[in-house]
């Protein structure tokens, strides 16, 4: 390959922090999470919004419980992935 078509190598400041997650598996998951939180009122705007209207009339620990179980089943997904 020419050398005027090369690809400049890249500085150790081009390169993501190290961690546990990098800035693009990070912005993967924010898009697949909008995703899927679309789909629902995208496909069924009726059902979403019955949904809602019934999640908002939930008392502050019923809504906790759910949100424990979301965190929950989230991090059993990520630590099966993990291996």
């Amino acid at each position: 390959m020419p050398a005027r078509l090369r690809r400049p190598p890249r500085r150790a400041a081009d390169t993501d922090p190290p961690g546990p997650m990098s800035g693009d598996l990070f912005w993967t998951a924010v898009g697949l999470v909008l995703v899927f939180e679309g789909l629902f009122p995208l496909l069924a705007p009726g059902g979403w919004r019955q949904a809602f209207q019934r999640l908002v009339q939930l008392r502050d620990g019923q809504l906790r419980f759910f949100g424990l179980l979301s965190v929950g089943f989230g991090l059993l997904v990520l630590a099966l992935l993990a291996g």
